[in-house]
């Protein structure tokens, strides 16, 4: 999938509900009741199936389903030394859909000096290309994501400083692009959604408490960014929302503030934006989007079963369109159906039609 191909106009965030078998094994792994090989052949079924969908919903891209992960930013914990399972005294704020706070435990932390043990999504895009002919889509995180499990009391110990910390990530994941276009990866999503977590108030109290320099930490991570993709000649595109873990949320708010350094000096193809609800906020930072960019209107939600009116979507396309032409927009969810494995409170059969429904509108809207 060259720059110079057809335009992808329904496209998929990344991740995708888990099937029972699969949540089953995971404990057994766990548990060291099944062996490494038989949890892999549990996985290898689980991104056939997760493809299968993807295809039978029309859509003009796929992804594994994200199914070898436990957490969408995993494939880059699960790929480097440093990191420990299990540590206490980290914690996130989240939200749940009537805006009541939440403290959760982040149990994974940086606990030594991070050293790559292989490049991420290798065994991923191995496994899927072998599968299916519709262009693949390969997600990793942002460098600053991983400014999540900077645990304050145990990683500043091991670092100066989180920005020393954040130099190590970024070359880690820069190596790991260029081994990913050189098996054939096409398409790579960087995924942040801690631009969006920055531009609540509630969350930029946080970085700063974990030593992060709230104001300076989207331009910083934009500068991470580009440098990962500077070698990359797929498609490159950057997805923003505002948290997705079982059906909660952990910020709110407009583009306003982010958008001209999201939105202006990333240099990637496509901007995937959360788009879904109020706490978004309204069409009029796409001005600030450059001509050499598409953005995809991450217009279906999946943080509720419900399924969108056909026609009050392609209205907010309209909408969207006082701000950026028809042409440079396309359609997704507005983030993945289950960023972490438990998955938010939908069916399969919830999955199958909100997909298809994004191939549907985006047939109708741009005649693909």
């Amino acid at each position: 999938m060259k720059k110079n191909s057809k335009i992808i106009r329904s496209d998929v965030v990344g991740s995708m509900l888990r099937p029972q078998h699969l949540l089953k094994a995971q404990q057994l792994i766990k548990d060291k009741k099944i062996s490494p090989a038989q949890f892999i052949k549990v996985e290898d079924r689980a991104v056939r199936e997760a493809v299968t969908i993807q295809e039978k919903a029309g859509l003009d891209v796929v992804t594994d389903g994200e199914m070898r992960r436990p957490v969408f930013c995993h494939n880059f914990v699960k790929a480097v030394d440093g990191f420990k399972w299990d540590i206490a005294g980290n914690s996130v704020i989240w939200f749940d859909m009537n805006g009541k706070k939440i403290i959760d435990p982040v149990t994974v932390g940086v606990v030594s000096k991070i050293k790559k043990k292989h490049d991420i999504s290798i065994d991923e895009f191995s496994f899927i290309r072998g599968i299916t002919d519709k262009p693949i889509k390969v997600t990793i995180p942002s460098p600053t994501m991983m400014s999540y499990f900077f645990a304050t009391g145990i990683s500043d110990k091991v670092y100066s400083s989180p920005n020393k910390f954040l130099d190590e990530v970024t070359q880690i994941l820069k190596e790991s692009v260029a081994e990913l276009e050189r098996i054939g990866v096409e398409y790579i999503q960087i995924d942040a959604p801690e631009f969006g977590m920055l531009i609540d108030p509630v969350q930029q109290a946080w970085f700063e408490k974990k030593g992060f320099n709230p104001d300076n930490l989207v331009h910083a991570g934009i500068g991470m960014i580009n440098e990962i993709l500077s070698d990359f000649s797929g498609t490159k595109g950057l997805h923003v929302c505002r948290g997705n873990d079982k059906n909660r949320f952990m910020a709110k708010g407009g583009y306003d503030k982010i958008a001209q350094v999201v939105f202006g000096e990333s240099k990637v193809d496509r901007l995937l934006l959360e788009y879904d609800s109020d706490r978004a906020g309204n069409f009029s930072p796409l001005q600030f989007v450059p001509d050499s960019k598409i953005v995809v209107l991450g217009l279906i939600t999946t943080k509720s079963p419900k399924l969108e009116k056909e026609q009050e979507v392609i209205q907010r396309i309209e909408e969207a369109t006082k701000f950026i032409p028809k042409e440079r927009l396309a359609i997704s969810t507005q983030c993945g159906f289950a960023s972490v494995a438990k998955g938010n409170n939908l069916s399969f059969g919830d999955q199958a039609k909100k997909l298809a429904l994004v191939s549907k509108i985006a047939q109708k809207v741009w005649k693909v």
